[in-house]
């Protein structure tokens, strides 16, 4: 695009990207937007029109927040600065409710009434001068399957993602790579180190707890790398001390992030400011349970109705699982795959009705999901543009920056998302392990202990961290009989942590 411009006769003072996209605009107008690449939210004042226009990136990397009231219109990349700025703003009535379904608030929703999230992909005009506003898209990634073969998608994906890399890489300050020792991190760790060599920066968490610690798998990539090494020992005493301020730093109520907020402490004690993650490998490549589960989820809902009502009164959650496939899609298929609190846990938490439940869940704004002949292509809409857009990109973007450190994610490279989405199914999903067309293409540089091993999330010791911790039982109060019986249930296994998480953010906000 810069060389476009100089082409058009337009100078610049510097590399700066803000100089290249005020000079697309001012060359190109709104058809500048899709020709962006990248993760960017930003607000361009164009006088001449006399309007303020927000635009952000097309898989929604970065948060745009902005709330119209009163002929005024408020922005930024976080709600508390909403929250700061404005003096009248009212609690959405049923944010606890989409938190206990979701284990987030799902966009464009946020904690407050007229505070909402800009979709990706879209921008935003605010006309100055008569106080319209209009929100448009300007890309859109084409998720239906495609019937145009790669002659070679193996190489493909190697050269894209190795370009991807090298252009992540490239920054003024030191940058770095998160490493946890699964097959994305690891493919990172090594194409970073290719690039950067003795001036790489991988970084990684262990435990005590050995069950979760992933320092064995971690160490067979620090073998391969010559660049610096940071490992870090995360022990239950620094996460019991550090717990109030994680929860604090939250711009959006979420069941997860807490690890991302360790990570990224540790990364600015070592004075780096950008780092390499490998959100969004899984949902190109196929590599949750949901793409093997869609299968499932397809013959269960031709059940009739009365039958998924009836499982609801059985114990377990699954029941609560089928229970939720006579919501509407895709909200029903995703809390299906995802959900938390099934349908009739919230109304006894939130001491509701069971049928005003099921009709805030059902009258959520809905996308329509493309009509997929195959389930693994709808498993990857589904995790592509509720779970990654709503829950990692989301938490990692504010844990990150509370640290002021900025995560990049060669894995949704425009050009690479394009040219996956384009790819019949018989290449995007060979059949065998998980990913196999992503560890095909590295296979020569891949450990095969860590891509020929069951899935491990980069987790935290969670549950056991979280039992007996003198901050949670205060915050839940013990002598309240609810909250008391929950922490039971959390300390004997019949709670996830992250349900027990959610139940904390309500106490916290005074919603239990």
């Amino acid at each position: 695009i810069r060389q476009k411009l100089i082409q058009q006769g337009f100078s610049f003072n510097s590399q700066s990207d803000t100089e290249v996209v005020i000079a697309a605009y001012a060359a190109w107008g709104k058809d500048s937007f899709e020709m962006l690449e990248g993760m960017f939210a930003f607000a361009i004042h164009d006088h001449e029109l006399n309007s303020v226009i927000l635009v952000r990136d097309p898989s929604g990397i970065k948060p745009l927040y902005y709330s119209f009231d009163n002929d005024s219109l408020i922005f930024a990349s976080e709600v508390k600065a909403i929250h700061a700025v404005s003096t009248h703003l009212k609690e959405e009535k049923n944010w606890q409710i989409l938190l206990m379904a979701f284990g987030h608030l799902p966009e464009p929703f946020t904690q407050y009434e007229k505070v909402n999230s800009l979709a990706k992909g879209n921008f935003l005009t605010y006309q100055l001068d008569t106080n319209e506003i209009k929100s448009e898209k300007y890309f859109r990634y084409t998720f239906n399957e495609a019937s145009t073969s790669f002659s070679d998608p193996v190489n493909w994906v190697k050269s894209t993602i190795e370009k991807a890399v090298n252009n992540q890489l490239l920054a003024d300050v030191p940058v770095g790579v998160f490493l946890s020792g699964g097959i994305d991190s690891s493919i990172l760790s090594l194409l970073a180190g290719k690039a950067k060599g003795n001036d790489l920066h991988a970084l990684s968490i262990c435990f005590d707890e050995q069950h979760y610690s992933e320092e064995r798998y971690q160490n067979l990539v620090y073998e391969k790398l010559t660049g610096a090494k940071h490992k870090f020992l995360l022990q239950k005493e620094e996460f019991q001390k550090h717990l109030p301020t994680v929860l604090d730093d939250m711009d959006v109520p979420s069941a997860d992030g807490i690890n991302t907020w360790f990570i990224c402490k540790f990364t600015k004690e070592k004075g780096i400011k950008g780092v390499l993650s490998g959100i969004g490998a899984d949902e190109l490549f196929g590599g949750y349970p949901s793409f093997e589960r869609m299968k499932k989820v397809e013959l269960l809902k031709k059940m009739p109705n009365w039958l998924k009502s009836s499982t609801s009164l059985l114990p377990g959650k699954m029941a609560n699982r089928i229970s939720y496939l006579k919501l509407e899609e895709p909200v029903g298929t995703y809390l299906f795959l995802r959900g938390h609190f099934g349908i009739k846990e919230i109304a006894s938490h939130l001491d509701s009705y069971e049928v005003e439940i099921r009709d805030i869940l059902n009258g959520l704004c809905h996308e329509v999901v493309p009509d997929f002949s195959n389930q693994k292509s709808k498993a990857g809409w589904y995790e592509y543009n509720m779970y990654m857009q709503n829950q990692l990109l989301r938490d990692a973007d504010a844990m990150s920056m509370a640290h002021g450190v900025e995560i990049r994610v060669p894995f949704l490279d425009h050009q690479l998302v394009k040219g996956v989405l384009s790819m019949p199914e018989n290449q995007r999903f060979k059949e065998g392990i998980p990913k196999q067309l992503l560890v095909d293409a590295f296979k020569e540089i891949l450990p095969e202990h860590i891509w020929n091993r069951k899935k491990m999330g980069f987790s935290f010791p969670f549950s056991e961290w979280l039992k007996n911790n003198e901050m949670v039982n205060d915050l839940m109060n013990k002598t309240n009989q609810p909250n008391k019986n929950h922490i039971q249930d959390f300390e004997s296994g019949k709670m996830s942590w992250s349900c027990f998480l959610i139940l904390m953010l309500l106490r916290k906000n005074g919603k239990i």
